[in-house]
This record gives structure tokens, sequence and C-alpha cells, in this order.
């Protein structure tokens, strides 16, 4: 596709609505919190970044191979992963191969084809990005793509540009990276005693020995038991070693919460033999796919549990169908943009856990959805309801604009604001941070002027709802 210089326009009303009235109103309220400082709870970002405080290598590195929102698009158009340098560490990858691929040329390929962003939300970060944080005023296309490279080059070798000084240069209060639960966090352990040791924490995901479908899911109770000095052969070995590690993880990472991205949303609360007769078949390999989510159903009500336990909130991300493409999972492991949302039921599914624990005050669990269908029908009543329930953000492929107003519309009437937690970025891609975050809070603002300017609420009420869903909700809910 030919393509031509034009000029790359961040209109300062974008986002907050094409209709006079409503603009008027959202224009003031985003002004009281676009300053706000960011708390980002839930995101993959490097610790090694925060903890190193290395001047990033180049653009590429930075901007292409993290974020898996820019190459699954470039993937889609027939673009091989290889040929973007993304690394091939799968069970049949070829490291060798990924490290030889020159990032010039993988940046000349992402230029030429930037035009497959327009109208998402990644063209919308990227643009962001490019402007606000580099400076550029053309947008992206493969006759400046050298010109963006060397001056984007240019700028990350200053001192400005290291991690920490772009937490400051973003207003980022607080961040939180994800590690599995065998992870010995020695980037968390590093930062302890520094002025990054309140502004980095971690968060458990112990998905690596709860998934008994997990290719190395044996390997990983084995390695378990070895670091935790339990005997993780047996049940009871097992749940204590779990324990052990949220103790390291709260000792070490500073973690307040979990998190938990299951398959479905299915919880089950079986008897201890049953669960001992369960385990016994997923670590001697008799578990077929049933047995395998009945396990993982069984540790989300354990998991609960522990929360309890230990005052650690719980995070459950459903509904991913994850790796869906073989080939590229086999090359080049997890994570690499071919995870795919699926239906997801809630009401049934969480009963059991809910029907032991979902009354106690003790308990904070933040449910996420890929399947927007269930928005209003189960996720808001379910939330509207139980005390220990709140509703995450609009995630993952509904991190939109339109995603965001969705979510606002399909659960305010039943679940109000104060049984949402605000936004979260989830994001590997660090530079992205302050336009995902300037998309929530134009959005929400936005959807609070529409109910201004219909007479729903005050423009007072609304005022501190927006400073509460930018800030408040998620300090509050995450317990930072």
């Amino acid at each position: 596709m030919r393509q031509t210089r034009t000029k790359l326009n961040l209109h300062p009303d974008r986002l907050l609505s094409s209709e006079p009235n409503v603009v008027a109103v959202a224009r003031e309220l985003y002004q009281d919190v676009k300053d706000l400082p960011i708390i980002s709870p839930h995101g993959h970002t490097d610790p090694s970044w925060f903890d190193e405080n290395q001047n990033f290598d180049n653009a590429t590195v930075l901007l292409i191979k993290p974020d898996h929102y820019v190459f699954r698009m470039l993937y889609s158009q027939g673009i091989a992963l290889e040929t973007l340098g993304i690394p091939q560490h799968g069970l049949k990858g070829d490291m060798q191969a990924s490290r030889d691929v020159d990032p010039v040329a993988v940046w000349k390929i992402f230029a030429q084809n930037y035009f497959l962003f327009a109208g998402t939300p990644s063209g919308y970060w990227l643009d962001s990005t490019f402007a606000n944080v580099f400076g550029f005023d053309e947008k992206l296309c493969s006759e400046n793509a050298m010109e963006y490279y060397d001056e984007i080059n240019r700028q990350l070798v200053q001192p400005e540009f290291r991690p920490r000084a772009l937490m400051d240069k973003f207003n980022i209060e607080l961040i939180a990276t994800t590690e599995g639960a065998l992870d010995a966090l020695p980037h968390h352990r590093n930062i302890a005693g520094t002025e990054m040791e309140k502004r980095v924490v971690s968060t458990f995901r112990p998905d690596d020995v709860v998934d008994a479908s997990r290719e190395d899911f044996v390997a990983n109770i084995e390695k378990l038991g070895e670091i935790t000095g339990e005997n993780t052969q047996t049940w009871q070995g097992y749940l204590d070693a779990i324990r052990s590690r949220r103790a390291y993880f709260k000792a070490h990472g500073r973690i307040t919460a979990t998190d938990h991205g299951h398959p479905t949303a299915r919880t089950a609360d079986l008897s201890k033999q049953e669960c001992e007769t369960l385990f016994a078949a997923c670590i001697n390999g008799q578990a077929d796919e049933a047995k395998q989510e009945l396990f993982r159903a069984q540790m989300l009500t354990e998991l609960a549990g522990m929360s309890i336990e230990d005052g650690l909130v719980m995070q459950i991300h459903p509904g991913a169908h994850r790796n869906h493409n073989q080939q590229v999972f086999d090359r080049f492991g997890r994570d690499k943009g071919a995870d795919i949302p699926s239906n997801t039921e809630y009401v049934n599914a969480l009963k059991p856990l809910l029907a032991k624990y979902g009354n106690d005050p003790r308990l904070n669990i933040i449910l996420f959805t890929l399947d927007e269908t269930v928005y209003s029908r189960e996720l808001a009543p379910l939330a509207g309801h139980y005390p220990s329930l709140k509703l995450g953000p609009a995630w993952w492929f509904h991190d939109s604009p339109a995603g965001m107003l969705r979510f606002r519309q399909q659960t305010t009437e039943t679940a109000g604001f104060y049984n949402t937690v605000g936004f979260n970025d989830d994001t590997r891609a660090f530079l992205s941070i302050p336009a995902r975050h300037d998309v929530a809070r134009r959005v929400d603002c936005r959807y609070l002027a529409e109910l201004v300017c219909n007479h729903q609420i005050s423009f007072d009420e609304a005022k501190q709802i927006a400073y509460q869903l930018t800030y408040g909700l998620v300090k509050k809910a995450y317990k930072f």
C-alpha cells in the first residue's frame, strides 16, 4: 500500500463524545483527573527494568517485541514472527535465529504496515506514545521509518529515558508486575531498601503449579517441593508449599494480590479424600481434561481460603483459550498473541466458592471477563450482591474506548460504580501505560458527562466519581 506523510494530530477532545453538550461537561471532568498519579495494579512489565535501570536497547526491542497486540496484528497479515525477531523459546524454538534478526529490518516492516492499526486501541496507544513521549508530529509510515527509528534511539540513550526516570515522567505512583509461583523474585529483592521498593511490587500468579493441563505441571510440582521443603507429592504438602510461596511473595515481592488465569470460572468444593485422589491423578499423569478442569476448579476455592488467611486480593481472569495456535506455541512458547476469548459462565461456576466463602468480609475477589455478554446478566448482579466480589475493568480484547464504554453502560445500573476497581493496563509495553490510562480517564469522563447531561447524576457527583474511578477505587481494592 502506498503511504504518504501525514500529520499526527491528537485532538484535545478525543474520546470525549461528538455531542457538544456532553463534550463540554466531559472536558471539565477530565481536567480534574488527567494529571492524577497512575496506579498500575496488574501488568507484565519486566521487573529487571526497575532493578537494573538500564537504557532500552532500541526502538524495536522496546516497542515491538514485548507487545503481543502489535505482533499479533502483523502475524494476522502473513508476516512471520521469525522475521519480527520474536524469541523462539517454545518446545521447538531456535534462540539463535531470533538473535540474528536485524532490529532495523523489523522496524521497517512495522512502519510499512503501520496502517493496519488504524481504528485499533494499539494504533491509538502508539500514536499517543509517538506524539507525547517522543515528540513526533508526523504519523509513522514507510517514508519516515528511519527518521522515527533514529530519533527514538537518540532519545533512548538519554538518562531521562531510563525506566526509573520514565516512572517519574509518566507520574506512575505504583506498578505491579506479575511472576509465577516458582520465581525467586531476584529483582524485587534487589530493590528492597531503595526508593523503588514501594513503587514496584509483584503479583503472585500460581498457574504454573495449579494448571494440571500444562506440559510442565509435574516438573513444576517437583520444583515447588524443592524450593519450599514441603512434600508436594501429598495433597497437604502441596497446599502447604503454595502457602509458603505466598508468604515468600509477601515478604520479598511486597504483594497485595494474586492472579489466576483459568480457562473457565468453575469452582468446586470437594471432600479432602476426593482432593487427595484427584491430586494424585494429576501428578501421576492419569488426569484427563475433565479431571484437570475439576482440579483447577477446586484450587480456586482452596486459593480463596488462603486469601482469607493472608489477606491477599484475589484476581480471577477466566475465559481465554490460551495458545490456540499450536504451531506458534511449539516454536515461540506462551503469550504470543494466540489467546482467543471464549464463552464464560459465572453464576453456576462460582457457586461452590461463594457458598463456602462469599459472605466472608475478609475475602476480596476481583472478577474479569473476556465475554461481554455476561456483563449485565451475570457479573453485575453478582458484584451487586456479594460483598466479596468486585468487577475488574474492561480487559484485554475489550481494553478499548468502545469496550470501556460498553462495560460502564452494562454494569453501572446493577453494580454501581463502587463495586468496580478503577482501571488496570495489563501490559508488557511500558511506554504505552500513560496512553492506556488516559483512554480510561477520557472514556469514564464521557460516560459520567452523559449521565450529567441526562440529569441522572449531578455534576458534583460526577466529579467525585471521576476521582474514584481514576485513583481512589484502585488503591482501596488492591490495598495500596
